[in-house]
Order: C-alpha cells, then structure tokens, then sequence
C-alpha cells in the first residue's frame, strides 16, 4: 500500500520544524520536501502542493491564501496552521474535542484550519458552557494569558533570546492593548459568543514554550444573566461530561479551599499534546477561575496539526 506523501510548505519556520521532528520517525508516511533553494520557487511549490496527499501550511496569513490558490487538485487535502482560515467559510476547524462530532467532520474535510494556541484553551471552556446554556453568549469575557515567546515567531525569538536591551526581550511583556489581537474574532465565532471577550495576552523572554489561559467568573452575575442558579459543580460536569474518553484533554477534579502558595506553571505540559483544565472554586466569594495549560507548540500549533493530519488520513489520532 502507497504511503500517504505529506508536504510541510514552510518547514523551517518554528511551527514547520517542530511538525517535522514530531512525523521524521514514522514509517506510515512519506515526508516530501524542497531544496531550501527552491523553497520561495512558486512553480516547484504549486508541483508539491498538487501531488501532495496533504499539505501543512506554515506560513504568514497572506502567504497561506497565495498558497492554498496554486492548489487544483480536488484530492489534495490540505491544514493551515496560519490564522488566514479559522473563520472562513468551506474550512473545518481543526480543534477535534470542541464538539462532540467534529474529529469527524475534520476526518471527512479536504480543508482544515488549526486553532490558533489561545482559542484552544480559552475555548475548551467557553464552547462547552454556551452549549449547555451555563455561560450566557452576551456575558462580557475576561481571558488573561502568558505564554512563551516561541509563538511569536523568528522575529520575537531572536529578541528574546539575543537583545534583551529590547523593550520587546522584557521579563515580561503584554500586548494586545488595543483589543485588535486576530484571536478575538476566532474565540466570539467559535466560542459561539455575541460580544468580543477582553483578551489580554502577555509573555515572558524567560518562557520559550507553554502558555497558561484564564478566565474568571462570578457565579452570582452568570446566575442572574441566566436565570438559574449555576454553580461551580455544574460548570465542572459539563466539562467533565463534554470531554470524557479524549485521549489528549486532561480535566482536573474540580479544586477548592486552595492553600496559600498554590501555584501553576504554564511548562506543566510541555512536548505534549495535551490540554489540561482546572476549575478552581472560591466557595466565600463564590468565583470561579478557569485555567487551561498547554504546550503553545504542542496542542497550541504543531502537535495539533499532527492529530489533524492523523485524523484526515484515517490514522490513529
């Protein structure tokens, strides 16, 4: 039996090689590749695109869309780790666990879209709750978030790791102030919201990799916005429920009365795919806090691209 030949357009980007190193061991694909001096060559590029039984897509958002218009075989099949698609119509949204159908629906797609690595933890909550009608989709969101510098790409990795003179090579950094960030569009449509969520993103030149997500709320707001009382159990079987049997969501008992000194750390699930959830309750104030941990290279970019793959091609995810 043939090998399905898979082409990684933009290898040598930091998503590329981290995709690569995760599929150069197996025997079950074919890796095809061009000549690093030909790699900004159209022609020898739409050649691969074409013959390719699937190609990933590592590129800025615009060079993706020139990328995905040299294609014209309707066999190949194709995943875009850029943000140019996560929102478009004719593209599945490559995120397996967000409903209970869609490793299907990626399974059976020819154009698949990868979440961006925030979305992914901010949505495996919010999705979930809307659904079950436990988070109204006006409610007015609040995500904060840290991630490692690696998802900034070439540009940010060589501040970081070379000029920390940098205002950018800081400690700590946040961005996004302006509320333009492209991840909000793709959290309001996915998360199936009515209004923007507040997103603030910030990242550490001490962190290369793995990112935490939060989000906070007050259960005696949710309630009234819902008319019912809704508490942090509830929220806590919903998602319990929502994930059962997913081999890469970790959900966490549901945790309360933390000691002082509880800390986490957004490496806990580095050179992973997995996403691990907690639901912390504070019983006197009745907040919860939500916290996803991902690797932003792992579940948040390249290892989710690989269980893509896995799954368009009929392989075990």
């Amino acid at each position: 039996m043939t090998k399905p030949s898979i082409f990684i357009d933009g290898e040598h980007g930091t998503t590329g090689l981290e995709i690569r190193k995760r599929l150069e061991g197996r025997d079950d694909i074919e890796l095809i590749s061009l000549a690093h001096e030909k790699r900004k060559d159209t022609t020898e590029r739409k050649k691969l695109l074409n013959e390719a039984n699937l190609s990933i897509l590592c590129l800025p958002d615009e060079a993706s869309r020139d990328a995905v218009a040299l294609i014209t075989n309707p066999r190949a099949k194709v995943i875009d780790a850029s943000s140019a698609h996560r929102t478009a119509d004719g593209w599945v949204y490559g995120f397996p666990e967000l409903l209970l159908d869609q490793d299907n629906h990626i399974r059976a797609a020819k154009r698949v879209t990868n979440p961006g690595c925030y979305p992914t933890g901010a949505l495996a909550f919010i999705r979930p709750l809307t659904d079950a009608e436990l988070l109204p989709k006006a409610h007015g969101l609040t995500i904060t978030a840290v991630s490692g510098y690696s998802g900034g790409g070439k540009e940010l990795i060589d501040i970081c790791k070379n000029q920390k003179d940098n205002p950018r090579g800081g400690p700590f950094s946040a961005y996004g102030l302006d509320q333009k960030h492209k991840h909000i569009p793709e959290i309001k449509y996915h998360g199936g919201l009515s209004e923007d969520p507040i997103f603030l993103p910030s990242y550490s030149s001490a962190l290369y990799r793995g990112m935490l997500i939060e989000i906070a709320l007050r259960l005696k707001k949710v309630s009234q916005e819902t008319g019912r009382a809704v508490s942090a159990a509830e929220i806590h079987a919903v998602l319990e429920k929502r994930y059962a049997g997913r081999k890469y969501i970790k959900l966490e008992p549901l945790e309360t009365n933390l000691q002082l000194g509880y800390v986490l750390t957004p490496t806990a699930q580095n050179d992973t795919n997995n996403l691990q959830l907690r639901v912390i309750h504070n019983p006197e104030k009745d907040i919860v806090v939500l916290v996803a941990c991902l690797d932003n290279l792992g579940k948040g970019a390249s290892g989710a691209a690989v269980q893509n793959m896995n799954l368009m091609l009929g392989f075990q995810d």
